[in-house]
């Protein structure tokens, strides 16, 4: 976890993770994914990137968090992930805030929140969206994830636009 007196809050060094997301996110839009993406940092300082890969793959798991947490729980062993964590563009729906969750990753910061993005986008592939924030999730479960968000980042919002139409 980062060093700073409330890890509830999200530095400037957050914002430096998150803009890479958004980065990712867009990289995952220009191959006609959707637009997200997400990285687990350590505490050592390594990085496990991932993107959606829903389209790609013809795989509904593949969100960018999920999609990252499995990707560090191979390079990273628990103790690793307990203490690392989760940046992601938007905020984490309940299929990925579960896995965040079962893969004791300690914190999780994103940029777009769950309702902001339901601003832009009522349903995916025709599938209504969830209305169920991270932190009630998280709050259902028997250890504390810490979360910070949403950031205000412009281009967490604008990575969306024009793609859900």
């Amino acid at each position: 976890m980062p060093d700073q007196a409330d890890p509830t809050l999200v530095t400037d060094a957050d914002l430096a993770w998150l803009r890479r997301c958004t980065a990712l996110a867009g990289e995952a839009r220009n191959r006609t994914d959707h637009p997200f993406g997400s990285i687990v940092v350590a505490a050592d300082g390594r990085v496990v990137e991932a993107m959606n890969t829903v389209v790609t793959t013809g795989d509904p798991t593949g969100h960018a968090e999920t999609n990252a947490v499995r990707a560090a729980s191979q390079a990273l062993t628990s103790e690793e992930l307990a203490t690392a964590t989760l940046y992601t563009s938007t905020e984490p729906c309940a299929m990925c805030s579960g896995a965040i969750y079962w893969s004791g990753i300690a914190r999780v910061v994103y940029a777009l929140s769950e309702s902001g993005l339901r601003e832009l986008v009522a349903a995916q592939e025709g599938v209504p969206t969830m209305e169920l924030p991270c932190r009630e999730v998280f709050a259902r479960g028997g250890r504390r994830v810490v979360v910070a968000g949403p950031a205000e980042l412009p281009e967490a919002r604008s990575v969306h636009e024009g793609f859900w139409v």
